[in-house]
């Protein structure tokens, strides 16, 4: 009896299967066609915005490349109608710019996105603090360098690293408040309730709980920031300007003086009728490129370790 029943039961499945129609995809049927014509367009936009991209990587790898040597990374920039020379100083002083930077920006931005983010959220300072981080994203890059030319360069009475340093900061800020926030907010209220139900302290919670789980996005964050600072120019013209010479002179490290950096040389030599110039500025080109490179490489490795 029971084999006869499921005998049945098979036979009407396999008869009702029959009986539905069959899902074949028609490539000229009006939402497959207007599907097709969509993810198309979609490739060639997308092809087509990589061009830009790829054609800039290619002249930087093969002008850039071709003048890039131990000597590029280690000599003093040459004088007009000498040849060979380097950018060593311009790597340390744009490596020594961005730490200032980073050390400035980096506490002081997390530090204001806990506030925004766990402590004070709806208040009205925390909407001050928002609308003010959302304006100076779009902050001219230059008024950076006036603000720091006003108030350190004048105070100080020459160009420093410091005041450079201080330029990229005020730059640097806004993007690592505005990520910081997003990263904790995105931080499974769940884990918080745990915490304080096990008798954390709200400073346990941020600092155990909120800030390790945010880390991969605060790092991200991080990230972007130091990758505009890294290319900025107009900053550094009012505030860093340029030196031929290295940050240790005599031993003793001059902070307090003009400092070379990257993307002022390339900017003072791209301009010059002299071919060795324009070849040293195509190579700190792409070592620019490389270290924007590098810190994105380590940043997401940090990241992804700490997930």
């Amino acid at each position: 009896m029971n084999a006869m029943n499921a005998a049945t039961a098979t036979a009407e499945v396999a008869t009702a299967g029959a009986d539905r129609p069959m899902l074949q995809r028609r490539m000229f049927e009006g939402r497959a066609l207007r599907n097709t014509m969509l993810s198309g367009l979609t490739w060639l936009m997308a092809i087509l915005a990589s061009v830009p991209l790829f054609s800039v990587l290619y002249m930087l790898i093969v002008r850039g490349g071709s003048r890039l040597s131990l000597e590029a990374l280690t000599e003093l920039p040459p004088a007009g109608f000498e040849t060979g020379g380097g950018f060593g100083n311009a790597i340390a002083g744009t490596v020594a710019m961005i730490g200032i930077a980073a050390a400035i920006a980096v506490p002081l931005g997390i530090v204001c996105a806990v506030f925004l983010a766990e402590l004070g959220p709806y208040s009205r300072l925390a909407a001050a603090v928002r609308f003010a981080a959302k304006t100076l994203t779009g902050f001219p890059s230059i008024l950076a360098g006036v603000f720091a030319y006003a108030a350190i360069v004048l105070l100080t009475g020459g160009y420093s690293a410091p005041a450079g340093g201080i330029a990229l900061a005020v730059l640097m800020v806004p993007t690592v408040i505005l990520t910081a926030e997003e990263s904790m907010k995105m931080v499974p209220k769940i884990m918080k309730d745990a915490a304080y139900g096990m008798g954390c302290t709200r400073s346990q919670v941020v600092l155990k709980v909120v800030l390790p789980t945010a880390m991969p996005g605060v790092l991200t964050g991080v990230m972007l920031a130091v990758a505009r600072a890294a290319g900025e120019t107009a900053p550094l013209l009012f505030t860093a300007l340029f030196s031929s010479y290295w940050l240790f002179n005599d031993g003793q490290l001059a902070l307090m003086q003009p400092t070379a950096s990257l993307a002022v040389l390339i900017y003072n030599f791209s301009g010059m009728p002299f071919e060795n110039q324009i070849e040293l500025a195509w190579a700190a080109s792409l070592v620019l490129v490389l270290m924007v490179l590098a810190i994105n490489l380590t940043s997401r490795l940090i990241a992804q370790r700490r997930g």
